[in-house]
């Protein structure tokens, strides 16, 4: 009989402001891992991805299993470039298809980190919620009632590398003290479902300044967010998505108003925070 397994998985917004490669939330938008035992090696899909051994599930199924004989069918929701975990997603997708496929018990959080080359993004779509990396180990926090996000989307990406580069090896102690306040500030808001801490802890000074010059329309955006109806905004992961921050009463406004801010140059989506992490079926 064909073994054949399905995976869904959440994308990710990493660093959430302050908590640079500390933090990230599940997106409800999903990215879809079909692996069928056909006897040959084959990638399927309409995204345009690789679809040799380079592709990041048959990597990362390959860290468990050889993909000999396998037909790896691709479908996502979440877009390609702009910091939403799209990376995470695929890894984590090949890892848990190989290790339910052939009941290995791997731990899939660190192999995921390791071929992400950081656990944010990984933790959080695996777990769902909001994830806290520390120590090679992550912590899952519940998300508040009521608390939703919308993300913007800018046409023009912005490689990883790029964002990393523009970060310098040592930084201001009155940043680092200013990042570990507003961190904390975010944490206990999320915790307690205030939504007054949650504003106050979006703040940030350790990255997103710093990578200003590569997407300064996404950050021109974000300094307005309370003037247009959000708690705040983020840059998620390296950008230049922005994450958007909202009380539900909020949302419906707030979306209008960025689909008139980001006409021509970004598409929005609504984009819930995801309670659910990374899934997978065996289908007969």
């Amino acid at each position: 009989m064909q073994r054949r397994r399905t995976v869904r998985v959440p994308a990710s917004s990493a660093n959430l402001g302050p908590g640079f490669d500390v933090l990230a939330a599940a997106l409800a938008l999903h990215m879809e891992l079909e692996v069928v035992e056909t006897g040959t090696f084959a990638v399927v899909t309409d995204l345009p991805i690789a679809r040799d051994r380079r592709n990041l599930c048959v990597r990362a199924f390959e860290r468990l299993h050889p993909a000999d004989a396998f037909e790896f069918r691709i479908t996502s929701g979440i877009p390609l470039s702009g910091g939403l975990g799209t990376s995470a997603a695929a890894y984590l997708a090949g890892l848990m298809a190989a290790d339910h496929m052939f009941e290995l018990d791997a731990d899939l959080e660190a192999l995921g980190s390791e071929l992400e080359g950081h656990p944010d993004n990984v933790a959080a779509a695996l777990h769902g919620g909001v994830a806290i990396c520390a120590d090679g180990v992550s912590t899952r926090l519940d998300v508040p009632t009521g608390l939703e996000t919308v993300i913007v989307v800018p046409h023009e990406a912005v490689r990883t590398k790029q964002a990393r580069a523009a970060l310098p090896a040592q930084v201001p102690m009155q940043d680092a003290v200013f990042n570990t306040a507003h961190a904390s500030l975010l944490v206990l808001g999320l915790a307690t479902s205030d939504y007054d801490l949650i504003a106050r802890g979006l703040q940030d000074r350790l990255h997103q300044p710093r990578r200003r010059h590569l997407y300064p329309r996404s950050m021109e955006l974000l300094e307005r967010a309370p003037g247009l109806g959000a708690l705040g905004a983020t840059i998620s992961g390296a950008g230049p998505t922005v994450l958007f921050w909202s009380h539900y009463e909020q949302t419906a406004t707030l979306v209008d108003a960025l689909r008139q801010e980001a006409d021509g140059w970004a598409d929005v989506f609504r984009a819930p925070l995801e309670t659910v992490g990374a899934s997978v079926t065996a289908v007969h």
